[in-house]
């Protein structure tokens, strides 16, 4: 039986991908569910898993092409795992011209266990056939994979005088120039910004926080918060926390346009930018309001995780309605973030630095980080977008704000 390893559905308005490298060669082995390749749309990188057990006789489609979702890549032969199997079993035990067995000296010994072997179906039987083991051959493909032609040259050696003699060691050409798969992701990630860019009026308003509260709260809960929840206290769910507060001050940041239409939305699902394996991608922090600052920091860690193995899903990246970026993870001490469509809205984080500021009457040694608000000007007036960073500003600055809501 022949089953067909298709292209899987990638996501809503999404019609194709970028395949990625096979993990596997023809005529290899492969188990129910077990990652066959990794298919790349603009959007995220997914494993595509074997749909059953059988050996992958076909691939249709080479890494670094374009493919359809639904599109048929490769094909599994089910009954050839039941001839390679049956191929690798002993003969039965023969009989002499009286009926009895023959002596142990005239049985031809079992064939090894071929557990990890690498090597077609037709490289399998000719080892039976020649009663070489695996070790007696030198395997001259990749990996030390032996073929149909690596046996038959360890037979041509045994009949010459050579049993068990290895094949000769061949040389192999100096490995190309490493080429990557041109990233889909990439490619769509300037086209967002591109369209961003061109369809919203996007203005930038910058403040600076006094981070000084915050490292004191966390240095002083950081080990019993650590204990009772088994994850650390960030700062990024502190900046969940004000931001909500800040979007239930001023709605119109949460909103969006479309059409003619502005959309108010009553939920906060929270976009986080991360860095993936393949480009900055933004889960989504789903109804964000409602967890405790343990759970956001479990919930933007593991998505943090999972964008950095590509295991992200469609479903994990769609559906947000503002978005937090943290530049200052890399070190960037300020920047104009980009609107995420159909966002209206983006808050951008930067580095803290220790600096002289007046606190009173008094200059004082503070840790400061300067925010930015990316805003579409259609739908926020400049008024509100400077309020509702003032808003973030206490929240963050007076932390017993975001647990009264005052």
């Amino acid at each position: 039986m022949s089953l067909a390893l298709k292209v899987p559905a990638l996501g809503e308005s999404v019609r194709e991908a970028t395949l990625g490298a096979w993990k596997h060669a023809e005529g290899d082995r492969v188990e129910a569910d077990e990652p066959l390749v990794e298919v790349e749309s603009e959007k995220a990188t997914l494993e595509v898993p074997s749909p059953g057990a059988g050996v992958l006789v076909k691939i249709l489609r080479k890494a670094g092409e374009t493919v359809a979702v639904g599109e048929v890549i490769a094909e599994i032969d089910q009954m050839a795992q039941t001839a390679q199997t049956a191929a690798s079993a002993p003969p039965p035990a023969a009989r002499g011209s009286n009926g009895e067995p023959p002596s142990l000296s005239s049985v031809p010994a079992a064939p090894p266990s071929d557990a990890g072997l690498r090597a077609p179906p037709s490289a399998r039987r000719a080892l039976v056939e020649s009663g070489l083991s695996p070790a007696e051959v030198k395997g001259t493909g990749r990996g030390g994979r032996i073929s149909k032609q690596d046996v038959d040259r360890a037979i041509e050696a045994r009949a010459h005088g050579g049993a068990g003699e290895p094949a000769p060691e061949i040389v192999e050409a100096p490995a190309a120039p490493r080429q990557e798969v041109p990233s889909r992701i990439r490619q769509r990630i300037a086209e967002r910004l591109l369209q961003s860019q061109q369809n919203a009026a996007i203005l930038t308003t910058f403040n600076e926080i006094d981070m000084t509260n915050i490292l004191a709260l966390r240095e002083r809960y950081q080990e019993r918060f650590l204990k009772q929840h088994a994850v650390k206290l960030g700062f990024m769910s502190f900046f969940v926390k004000a931001t909500i507060e800040a979007l239930k001050a001023f709605p119109s940041v949460n909103a969006e346009i479309r059409g003619s239409d502005i959309v108010y939305k009553d939920h906060y699902d929270i976009g986080v930018a991360v860095g993936g394996g393949k480009g900055l991608v933004v889960p989504v922090v789903r109804d964000a309001d409602r967890l405790s600052f343990a759970e956001l920091e479990k919930a933007i860690g593991e998505l943090a995780v999972r964008a950095r193995d590509n295991k992200l899903t469609m479903k994990e990246l769609e559906g947000g309605t503002f978005t937090i970026s943290n530049g200052g993870v890399y070190g960037s001490l300020l920047s104009t973030p980009i609107l995420n469509p159909p966002q209206s809205g983006i808050l951008g984080l930067h580095a803290i630095q220790k600096r002289a500021v007046v606190v009173g009457t008094e200059i004082a040694v503070r840790s400061m980080m300067y925010v930015a608000l990316s805003y579409d000007h259609r739908l926020i007036d400049g008024r509100e977008a400077v309020q509702f960073l003032v808003r973030v500003k206490e929240c963050v600055e007076e932390p017993d704000r975001i647990l009264l809501e005052v």
